[in-house]
Parts: C-alpha cells; sequence; structure tokens
C-alpha cells in the first residue's frame, strides 16, 4: 500500500506528452476564445486583441522595419509569430506540470490575464468584451487540468493503463479541432451576414437619389494598351493599407456615427440617415504615405457617399476646431485638417459606395471617410463611427500615425511614376515610355521625361477627368542601342515642378524623380 503512494506521488507525465498537453491547452483557449469573441463582439479575441496592442504600442522604429521588411504581409507575419509564441509558452506549461498541473495554470493564467488586459485597454473597449477573454482563460486552464489527470492515469498503451496516452493526446487535438472548426463557423455565419448587408446596401445605391453622379471617362483618360493602369481600379485590385489585424464585421443596419466635440448640436447618425440623403459619386485617386517613388500604393475609383462638410455645418461646427479626429471600430484613430474638409470645393464623404457597389469589408464597410489631396493616414479612416470636433493642440488627440513620428496635416505631394518599360530590353526605334502622374484635388498640368540626364521632353497627357484623380502619360524617346536610363517629373497646375529632391515616406511622404533603367537591343 505504501508502495503505492510513493508510486502515485512520484508518478509524471513523459516530456513530450507533458509539452503536447499544454500545446493543446493554449490552443483550446484560443479556439473557445475566438469562438465566444464571434458571438459577442468579434474584437473582444483575446488573441486579435494582444496583436491590436502589438500595432498600437510598437515604437516606429519597429513599424517601420515591420512595413518595410514585410510589406502588406506584416499582419500575417504577426499573428504567425502570435501563434508560435503562445504554442511555446504552452508547451512551457505543460513541462512545468509534469507532476501537478498547478505550476502550469498559473502560466496559462497569467497568459489569459495578459488577453484580458489587451482587451480592456482597447480604444473600443465595452463591459461584454471581458467575457471572450475569461472564457479562453478557464477553457485554457481547464483543458489543462483534463488532459494532465487523464495523462497520468493512462499508460504507454491501452493494455497497461485502460486508456494510451496516445488516445489522450488524440482526443484532445480533437477536441481543439472542434473548437477551431466551431469558431471558424461563427466567423463563416458573420461573414454571411455583411455580405448580406453588402447585397442589401448595393441595391438601395442602385435605386438613390443622386445630387452629382461621376461621369464615364473617355478611352482617352488611360493608355493600359502601353502598361499604365486603367483609369479606374476594380476593387479587388484597389491597394489595402490599414492596422486592421482583422476585417471588422458590421453590418449596416448596425452601424452608427456620433459627430460630437467643439459642434453645437451632437449628431448620432444611422446608415438609413446617410443613404436617405442625396448621394454624391465623384472620381478620387488615394494614395499611402508609404508609398516610396515610383510604388504602387495608388488607386483610383468612384467613390459614393455624402458630403462630410455638409454634415458638419448640420452639426454647427465651431469656428476653433481645427482637428476633425475620427475613431474607426476596430480602434485606428487620427486628425484630419477641418480647413480641408470644410472647403467648399474639396468634396471630402462619408463614403458608402465603391465603383457602384457597397464599400468591400476590406475598404471600410460599411461607412470610411474620403478626402481629396491627403493621404489616407490623416483622411481615409475606415469603418468610421466617432468624428469629434477638437483641435490639434489637445494632447489626447494625437493621431495613430502621427504619434508615431509622422506628419500631422498629410498633403499628397505632385509625383509622377513610370509604369513602362520596367528593367527590360526593348527592340531598337522609338521607345515608348509611359506611366502615371497625381497631385489631388490640384490637377496635373505637364509631365516631362528626359533620357540620360539629357533635354527634358514634354509628354502627352491623358484626357482629364478630375483634378482629384491621377493622369496618364506618355513620350516617345529616340534612343541609340545600349544602356539607358529614363527620368520623369510632374508640374501640377499651381506651377509647382516635382522635387528632385530625394526623400523617404517618413515623416510627410516619399519624394524625388523616378527612374528607370532599360536596354535598347541592336538593329
Amino acid at each position: 500500500m505504501v508502495g503505492q503512494r510513493v508510486e502515485r506521488a512520484t508518478a509524471r507525465l513523459p516530456r513530450p506528452v507533458a509539452a503536447m498537453i499544454g500545446v493543446l491547452a493554449v490552443w483550446a483557449a484560443l479556439g473557445v476564445g475566438h469562438l465566444v469573441a464571434g458571438l459577442l463582439s468579434a474584437a473582444s479575441s483575446p488573441f486579435l486583441a494582444v496583436g491590436d496592442a502589438v500595432v498600437r504600442l510598437s515604437p516606429q522604429p519597429v513599424t517601420e522595419f515591420a512595413k518595410n521588411t514585410f510589406g502588406t504581409s506584416d499582419k500575417l507575419v504577426l499573428l504567425s509569430a502570435m501563434f508560435v509564441v503562445i504554442t511555446l509558452v504552452g508547451a512551457l506549461a505543460g513541462l512545468l506540470s509534469r507532476e501537478r498541473p498547478n505550476t502550469g495554470a498559473w502560466l496559462i493564467a497569467a497568459l489569459g490575464g495578459l488577453g484580458a488586459l489587451a482587451v480592456y485597454t482597447s480604444p473600443m473597449f465595452a463591459d461584454l468584451d471581458l467575457v471572450a477573454p475569461a472564457a479562453a482563460m478557464l477553457a485554457g486552464i481547464g483543458a489543462l487540468r483534463r488532459l494532465h489527470h487523464l495523462g497520468l492515469r493512462a499508460g504507454p498503451s491501452a493494455a497497461e493503463g485502460g486508456v494510451s496516452r496516445r488516445s489522450v493526446l488524440v482526443g484532445g487535438s480533437a477536441a481543439v479541432g472542434l473548437g477551431a472548426l466551431a469558431s471558424a463557423g461563427v466567423g463563416a455565419l458573420v461573414g454571411r451576414d455583411v455580405q448580406a448587408s453588402r447585397a442589401e446596401v448595393t441595391a438601395q445605391l442602385a435605386g438613390a437619389t443622386y445630387a452629382e453622379r461621376a461621369a464615364q471617362a473617355p478611352a482617352a483618360a488611360a493608355f493600359p494598351q502601353l502598361g499604365t493602369p486603367t483609369y479606374l481600379t476594380s476593387n479587388a485590385d484597389f491597394y489595402r493599407i490599414d492596422t486592421a489585424l482583422r476585417i471588422p464585421t458590421l453590418a449596416a443596419a448596425d452601424w452608427q456615427l456620433r459627430v460630437h466635440g467643439m459642434v453645437e448640436r451632437e449628431l448620432t447618425l444611422s446608415f438609413a440617415d446617410l443613404v436617405g440623403r442625396p448621394l454624391v459619386e465623384r472620381p478620387i485617386t488615394l494614395t499611402c504615405v508609404s508609398n516610396p517613388v515610383g510604388g504602387d500604393l495608388i488607386s483610383t475609383a468612384n467613390f459614393i457617399g455624402v458630403p462630410l462638410r455638409d454634415i458638419l455645418l448640420e452639426a454647427g461646427l465651431e469656428p476653433a476646431a481645427d482637428q476633425l479626429f475620427s475613431r474607426s471600430t476596430e480602434g485606428f484613430f487620427t486628425g484630419t485638417p477641418t480647413s480641408v474638409v470644410m472647403e467648399p470645393q474639396r468634396g471630402a464623404l462619408l463614403a458608402i459606395g465603391m465603383n457602384g457597389e457597397a464599400l468591400p469589408p476590406e475598404h471600410g464597410f460599411p461607412v470610411r471617410m474620403v478626402v481629396p489631396g491627403l493621404y489616407g493616414y490623416v483622411s481615409a479612416t475606415k469603418w468610421v463611427v466617432d468624428i469629434e470636433a477638437t483641435t490639434f493642440a489637445d494632447p489626447l488627440r494625437k493621431g495613430f500615425w502621427f504619434e508615431r513620428g509622422w506628419s500631422r496635416l498629410g498633403p499628397i505631394k505632385t509625383m509622377a511614376r513610370i509604369d513602362t518599360p520596367r528593367g527590360s530590353t526593348v527592340p531598337g526605334g522609338a521607345v515608348t515610355v509611359a506611366g502615371i502622374a497625381w497631385a489631388q484635388h490640384t490637377g496635373i498640368a505637364k509631365v516631362e521625361v528626359r533620357a540620360d540626364a539629357g533635354p527634358w521632353q514634354t509628354a502627352t497627357l491623358s484626357a482629364e477627368v478630375s483634378v482629384d484623380t491621377w493622369r496618364m502619360w506618355r513620350a516617345e524617346l529616340a534612343l541609340p542601342p545600349g544602356s539607358h536610363t529614363v527620368e520623369a517629373r510632374a508640374t501640377d497646375k499651381s506651377g509647382y515642378v516635382q522635387t528632385e529632391l530625394q526623400a523617404d515616406p517618413i515623416p510627410s511622404g516619399a519624394s524625388g524623380w523616378p527612374s528607370v533603367g532599360f536596354t535598347v537591343s541592336g538593329a
């Protein structure tokens, strides 16, 4: 009897089994947390909340390293790295619990506490959001204790313990798998609801009253046969840059916008309030401040929405308010200069449509801001739910990217880009060089090109559709066989000539002349 007690007291799990039990426990916690968040509030997923906190709190050099190294895959890299770290913590929790699960349980509790803290400190926190991290923590601790208990009772084979340790791990893996499938199923159902809402909004846009419609762009507005983009960018190809680790899943019927702060009358607008107003449709080119010289973070669409200026006039904007501080449902925040938005001809929108249909979820459905002439990081808040009229002097109202070293006002710089040829060998004779230029809300007046630092030659411009959109250009250069370098520069309608001075995107956008090298083949 004494021997049995000693044997039971010193029983411990093999290291691989203990580590796997810990891994399964944290995976169960992740699945349950995501499942409950999907049922109650997607923003309360502890896994995503921690990721959002990492993005929000990372110092500027780290943020820029991630953007420059991983580009638009930076979010996937972050989430993958987090998953690996959590898995390793789970393995450690299991190894610390070979005899008793208490130590590992405390480690999982600490991990759950970190998730709860990330949820609690989110800019969009609501009391109900703590349910998901609490459920995740309890699931992780419960799974660890249960699997540990079964593991100690089991032997290496069924003959020794009635239930093999392999069966315990297979059963635990199956439970985690079912939880993951349930979580994915909830996400699919929510996504289906959003798609149904988008379809309804698209139908509403087709029957809405319009005060202004975008004219169809003429064929001469672009030179796609020469390698330039088409004048309008399809929704599927429109560039996407934002801080969201998950795409918000808010249906139009559930959306509200609060307009408050330095206004005479606080407004709360529903989606029905917006779509019931006379709508405007305008072609607008959006540009990311992170776009390097010659980069492709620029696209054009016909945006449909309500003039933001009209909303602010209705609210009674106070003259002293020089900043519109906007927030999105996923926690992003930024400041936009009020003076720009309130320009009568600026055309700033609360956009609800894009290229004839409801906004795609990844581009801000159900509502986003669009302000021509300003980089998106200060003007194009997606999934916007709050606009506060305030001042730039308010120390508590600093934009997300302004806090990280970017400039405050974000006017778009006059730029040209060379699209063809790019780093290739071209046949002899006249060489066609083509590209795009932009100076949103000012307009492009001229584009010039030159080869091998020679004289500038004026390019042929496409038909102008709007000063708020890009403009295509092309030129024919007579170049002898051999290697050549071609540069381009744009002049806007104010007379400003694109600067040769090279500058990185930080803090106010890249500058410099784009150039390409290529070889002209012999006859």
